[in-house]
């Protein structure tokens, strides 16, 4: 009944009783409570948190300072564990199982590396994940063996160029444009927001390949773009054929190590070979588009996951050690009804995107997916706000690693799906289908 509700919400949400969780869940140091996974889960989270650990966090902070692009000592340890392959069926020479989806493996590997870095680490996945989708769904069997192979070992690293200046999430308005010619295609146009455009050796280019706008997403093509890597924020790509590429990183408060491109296509050409799909595959781009997003969203609700924990563990050690008015601030009533509130968002988050890849795991939660990926983002935005503020003056100083998250976390609400997309266009619409 309603009125056992709200006897329930009163005693759990008494002051007294959350300063009683506060003070257990910093007995824990961070712990923020079971995680319920599986034995194949909880042995690849095991596996990746030492590989984060020790390799990632030691480099997480020069990364982010410097705003350098991520460096072979991440990416060799990663590639050997098959980071890249995540996404990709055995089949094509990936590690997941070729008879189903397994997105808990791919939740939480995420989860760990978002934990030591965001930028340097917890995105590389999503990259591949989407290129692989959208080929697993409209590409050709000669272009997924040539492809996924190649992508499971990071040879080339890849990128996605769909975002354009003017055009985000309305994926259907994008004005890069494809011409036919002899042999293949010329592209035309910018891109932006292209991460790890300049370091990729193939990049997966969205394009509009028929001149009537009219036809609106239906007159999109997906093409598969070869270029030669580049470590700097800026390069040039000229092909034999006279195209030129060129690349522009911008810069950016948070989310550094693979750094965020804006592109001009300049007469780059595209053999009919590189098409998606070949000439069956003209026009569907959009599908294909939309195929390869479709694990982005519960992916980025797996990096929001893992920033909150790493915010969350520095909050906890930090109110231990900090003191004021003789004592440490996490004695504080204020202090512990703070943890126990992160604490608590932290583990609902977690067990929301948990219980959402499951459903995926079945082929269903396409909707739900969009849901904790605007629930986890936005609670990601608030915890690592708590937890700069109880750094205090520490918390906004960049050598401390909690201002990190915090402007790491700022990016999640925007990318993948901006919030108010999913709530208007995706969320809303679901519902009122399914009524």
């Amino acid at each position: 009944s309603s009125s056992a509700i709200v006897c329930f919400c009163r005693a759990q949400l008494d002051v007294g009783n959350l300063e009683a969780l506060g003070r257990k869940v910093a007995e824990l140091e961070g712990a923020s409570g079971a995680y319920m996974l599986g034995d194949d889960a909880t042995m690849m989270q095991d596996s990746f948190r030492r590989l984060a650990t020790t390799v990632v966090m030691p480099l997480a902070e020069e990364i982010h300072r410097e705003d350098r692009i991520i460096p072979q000592a991440i990416l060799q340890p990663l590639t050997e564990m098959g980071c890249f392959g995540l996404s990709i069926p055995e089949r094509y020479g990936g590690i997941q199982s070729d008879e189903h989806e397994d997105n808990m493996g791919m939740i939480v590997v995420t989860e760990e590396l978002s934990r030591a870095s965001l930028g340097a680490a917890g995105s590389l996945i999503t990259r591949p994940e989407i290129l692989s989708r959208a080929l697993l769904a409209g590409g050709t069997e000669e272009q997924r063996k040539k492809w996924l192979p190649q992508v499971a070992m990071g040879e080339p690293l890849c990128a996605i160029a769909v975002t354009e200046p003017d055009t985000g999430s309305d994926v259907a308005a994008m004005r890069l444009k494809a011409t036919k010619c002899a042999g293949g295609w010329l592209l035309d146009g910018v891109k932006s927001w292209c991460t790890m455009a300049g370091k990729a050796g193939v990049l997966l280019v969205l394009a509009r390949s028929h001149a009537d706008r009219s036809l609106g997403h239906k007159g999109l093509s997906m093409f598969l773009v070869e270029k030669d890597a580049y470590d700097g924020h800026d390069f040039e790509y000229r092909q034999p054929q006279g195209g030129v590429l060129t690349g522009r990183a911008i810069s950016t408060i948070g989310y550094r190590g693979m750094h965020s491109y804006e592109l001009f296509f300049d007469s780059i050409f595209v053999p009919d070979e590189n098409l998606v799909g070949g000439p069956a595959g003209e026009g569907k781009g959009f599908y294909f588009t939309m195929a390869g997003f479709a694990g982005g969203r519960i992916q980025t609700a797996a990096r929001a996951i893992g920033v909150m924990q790493a915010a969350f563990e520095r909050a906890v050690s930090y109110a231990g050690e900090r003191k004021a008015f003789g004592k440490p601030i996490g004695d504080f009533q204020l202090t512990r009804v703070k943890l126990a509130r992160m604490a608590t968002l932290l583990m609902v988050s977690r067990q929301f995107t948990y219980a959402v890849g499951g459903l995926m795991d079945q082929g269903l939660g396409q909707m739900e997916a969009s849901m904790v990926k605007l629930f986890t983002c936005r609670t990601a935005e608030w915890l690592t706000r708590e937890a700069v503020q109880i750094h205090g003056g520490m918390g906004y100083a960049e050598e401390s690693p909690v201002s990190r998250y915090f402007v790491d976390a700022r990016v999640l609400s925007i990318f993948e799906g901006a919030e108010e997309t999913l709530a208007l266009k995706v969320i809303i619409r679901a519902l009122i289908d399914s009524v």
